[in-house]
């Protein structure tokens, strides 16, 4: 019976503290928003830094392989999640390889979704004995602090030396770097920025990166998983560290076309005017959202059109108010985002399925990808057919407040073209457009994929309930 008690308050003080207390919590309010004005992310001429897209599944998985084989002297590494499976194990080994041959490595993983529990614990213990590798948990699972379970890390970046940066919206795992054909692939977008004059870092977006790193990585809410292995643990960690580097050995042979490629990063890459990085605080509870204020006003700045990519849109009563067309100076207002046929995450739909006919009664063009094999998990922003962002921000309640967040702001008609093109292609050939009334606008060549009645009868049932928590999707 005292058990019982126990359970239930404990349940009762998760409710209210990990909870209820989000519903009404008030972020802190700053001068943030009035100190940084849009017109910082123009620039007059070309600067040092250059940017390359990466778009394809296959191909970002190359990308990132290079990119660690590009690495001197330090690489910085931080994922929301490492999944198990070839793309992790590919992943794993590039970086022991490149720790073996002296580079300083840190990886900086979520507290929660790391997938380095149970039987990949190994894999934990391997990265924390390597004498090269630092391994750090950002916000680690207090049992007794459940207002911090919130409180995620969802960026993405690797940082090669002062020379070359990744940052996008893919994870590691199979689905984002799946060849055609893959059923479940996620599709995303990354972005690679070239510093072309390393004497001058100071003046390259990387070092707002690698500053913003630093400051993660040294942060209060970031702790080693292990500080010191047992005899045990070393013994595991020897053991997996010699399984990973054969594991390596055998993929030069059996994958030798996916390392030691030759990438001309520079030629890959357009040149820009400037690129920024913007990011959220690092606080608990409910954050300043210092990246949609940016991104709210590059949409009231916007004279032309906004192009706007993400997986789901869940929005805010303030992103509402910014989307209504009523509002904004831009003539066009386009958003590519999945169908329920297409989209994995039920959760996140079942939010937005309640706000589709309203996004659409704001004057906004919203069109859904059909899949239903293959899903996008990309988030971007084109303003202008200028201005562009890429990084880890949806557009939803849990971007805004809850989670780190991060993107590049790239000043480059050339990059914006490039990236205008690619999700056109999506939405030219793959997407139908949405009626006021929740419906398809026909197209001749355009099939609405249909959508299993298990699958339909269970976001309807979610919509129903998340409703009451959608400050937390």
């Amino acid at each position: 019976m005292i058990i019982t008690y126990i359970v239930c308050i404990y349940f009762l003080y998760v409710l209210l503290s990990g909870f209820i207390l989000f519903k009404f919590y008030k972020h802190k309010r700053s001068h943030y928003k009035d100190k940084h004005a849009p017109q910082r992310f123009f620039g007059e001429e070309s600067c040092q830094d250059r940017v390359a897209l990466v778009e394809e599944r296959y191909e970002s998985g190359l990308a990132r392989i290079n990119l660690i084989e590009n690495a001197h002297e330090t690489l910085d590494i931080s994922y929301y999640m490492i999944s198990p499976g070839l793309a992790s194990n590919i992943f794993l080994a590039s970086i022991v390889n490149a720790a073996d041959k002296g580079v300083q490595i840190r990886i900086l993983l979520d507290g929660l979704f790391h997938h380095m529990k149970g039987k990949r614990k190994d894999i934990l213990y391997s990265l924390s004995d390597h004498p090269n590798i630092q391994l750090k948990f950002y916000e680690p699972f207090d049992p007794l602090r459940p207002w911090t379970w919130n409180n995620r890390l969802h960026d993405k970046i690797i940082i090669v030396d002062h020379e070359l940066t990744m940052i996008g919206g893919r994870n590691i795992g199979d689905k984002y770097f799946a060849p055609a054909g893959y059923d479940g692939a996620t599709n995303d977008r990354d972005v690679v920025i070239v510093n072309t004059d390393v004497d001058n870092f100071e003046t390259s977006v990387i070092s707002q990166i690698k500053e913003y790193y630093e400051y993660v990585w040294n942060h209060e809410f970031t702790k080693h998983p292990v500080t010191q292995l047992t005899k045990k643990q070393q013994l595991i960690a020897q053991k997996k560290l010699s399984d990973i580097r054969q594991l390596f050995k055998t993929l030069l042979h059996s994958h030798l076309e996916m390392f030691q490629r030759e990438i001309n990063w520079i030629e890959r890459s357009q040149p820009t005017n400037k690129v920024t990085f913007i990011h959220n605080p690092i606080e608990r509870l409910k954050k300043e959202p210092w990246v949609w204020y940016e991104i709210s006003n590059l949409m009231k700045e916007a004279k032309k059109s906004i192009l706007i990519q993400s997986p789901y849109i869940i929005p805010t009563n303030n992103m509402l108010q910014t989307l209504d067309k009523e509002n904004l100076s831009a003539g066009k207002v386009v958003a590519l985002t999945n169908s329920l046929a297409a989209s994995p995450n039920l959760l996140a739909y079942s939010g937005y399925r309640r706000y589709r006919k309203k996004i659409v009664d704001l004057g906004i063009n919203v069109y859904e990808f059909q899949g239903p094999s293959e899903s996008y998990h990309t988030k971007s922003f084109i303003f202008d057919n200028r201005i562009s962002l890429v990084g880890s921000f949806n557009l939803d309640s849990r971007s805004t407040y809850l989670s780190t967040e991060i993107m590049v702001v790239i000043d480059s008609k050339e990059f914006a073209s490039q990236m205008k093109n690619k999700i056109d292609d999506v939405i030219n050939h793959n997407s139908l457009r949405v009626r006021n009334n929740g419906s398809y606008i026909a197209h001749p060549r355009i099939e609405e994929k249909m959508v299993s009645p298990v699958k339909a009868t269970i976001t309807r049932v979610l919509s129903g309930l998340t409703r009451f928590n959608e400050h937390l999707l």
